[in-house]
């Protein structure tokens, strides 16, 4: 089975963490919007449960550090 969502991930000291998923964009969006700083808008591809693939759509507020 395969799905698509956007996340939302937030710095949290020094690691990146998932802090909430969407189907729709424009609700992820406007939710990551209002979280001020240190904030990822990430849409992500599951197949059978395992993220199979991730883009970083927007960042804000963070120093952007290769993966």
């Amino acid at each position: 089975m395969q799905w698509d969502q956007y996340e939302i991930w937030v710095m949290r000291g020094a690691k990146w963490e998932l802090s909430s998923a969407f189907r729709d964009f424009e609700v992820a969006s406007n939710v990551a919007r209002g979280r001020g700083t240190g904030v990822r808008l990430i849409y992500a591809t599951y197949e059978d449960g395992r993220c199979v693939h991730q883009d970083i759509l927007v960042e804000v507020g963070a120093v952007r550090m290769p993966a």
